[in-house]
């Protein structure tokens, strides 16, 4: 009787890896980016946000992308990419992740032509304490900014981009940054 059983799941396992390697079958098989952007997906312009989604989660980040978000009014299209500033998937310095905010931003702009500007910004948690208000209009904050900055289409051309996201404009909670990040000959 054991071994009826296992030729049967044997069976059924080759009649499952054939029909997935079918293209239509293939093809309905959502992938984690997919989930990724759906998940993740925010704002007004949802088909937006999930199509720039789409092509952020096809890359493994070190800084995991949180929300992917795209807003209009009338035709101002205005993106926004949230990222965790802790658990990176590996040691990252200043730079690597400045690396990466720009990556993301080109792949942002790229996906989403009509976008005027991408605001971007890094979250850590923070307690809000127990039995707190954590949504509505008495909530307390669960989390706190520690890296922001804004690129307009204009500034985003390769010569421009990364002055913009670690120029004047962008904010770094400087203690976050040397707590976050290991030491390069670049030290924040």
């Amino acid at each position: 009787m054991h071994s009826r059983t296992s030729r049967r799941a044997a069976l059924l396992l080759a009649a499952l890896a054939a029909a997935a390697a079918t293209p239509a079958v293939r093809a309905a098989v959502p992938t984690v980016a997919d989930l990724d952007a759906n998940a993740r997906a925010a704002g007004n312009r949802r088909p937006a946000a999930v199509r720039i989604g789409e092509s952020v989660f096809a890359v493994k980040w070190p800084a995991q992308v949180l929300q992917v978000a795209a807003d209009a009014v009338d035709d101002h299209v205005v993106l926004g990419l949230r990222i965790s500033g802790v658990h990176f998937h590996r040691d990252l310095t200043r730079d690597e992740f400045l690396d990466e905010v720009e990556a993301l931003a080109k792949r942002a702009f790229a996906a989403e032509p009509s976008a005027e500007e991408l605001d971007i910004w890094a979250v850590v948690p923070i307690d809000a304490g127990k039995g707190a208000i954590v949504s509505g209009d008495l909530a307390k904050p669960t989390s706190r900014t520690v890296y922001s900055a804004t690129v307009l289409r204009a500034d985003a051309s390769p010569g421009s981009i990364r002055g913009v996201l670690d120029g004047k404009n962008a904010f770094w909670d400087e203690d976050w940054a040397r707590a976050s990040f290991k030491q390069s000959g670049n030290v924040p």
